[in-house]
């Protein structure tokens, strides 16, 4: 049995609301698939059972947690497909997180850890009714809705540079 560490008043207070990193351990890896597994899974209902595939397993992959108020709540992955081409896919926050910023915080880490690595260009997937919100983060449409998994989404990309 795991001891929950004690919270220091004055660290919780001074951090911040969201915080995005690189998984850094087999810990905060299972933390981001509990969350994608949450929403996409449980939620949605858009994969039977788990939404992992061959890309989790690729070692060009990274997967990004979102911490909001410290706790895991929020998940995306990156990868490369191509000279300067990157795709993002899976971004996920969870239900009751989903009126802060964590969402807004998850799609521009996951952008400058992109273009950090030598990405030109940062494609991406989007169920059709997140395009507003993408579209204010400046992603722009690529071409009309297409079904994915039964569900309409839109081809978005953003400039890295």
């Amino acid at each position: 049995m795991t001891t929950a560490r004690p919270l220091d008043p004055v660290a919780e207070v001074d951090a911040p609301r969201e915080v995005c990193r690189l998984v850094a351990d087999d810990h905060e890896l299972a933390a981001h698939h509990t969350v994608r597994r949450t929403v996409f899974v449980e939620e949605q209902g858009v994969f039977a059972g788990s939404d992992r595939d061959a890309l989790d397993d690729d070692p060009s992959t990274l997967h990004v947690l979102g911490l909001a108020d410290g706790r895991p709540s929020g998940s995306v992955r990156l990868y490369p497909v191509g000279p300067g081409q990157w795709k993002g896919d899976r971004l996920a926050v969870l239900p009751g997180r989903r009126a802060g910023r964590l969402g807004i915080a998850l799609v521009r880490f996951a952008v400058a850890t992109a273009g950090a690595r030598g990405g030109d260009r940062m494609v991406a997937l989007v169920q059709q009714p997140n395009e507003v919100f993408f579209r204010r983060l400046g992603w722009e449409r690529l071409a009309e809705p297409e079904l994915y998994v039964g569900i309409p989404h839109v081809r978005m990309a953003i400039g890295l540079r």
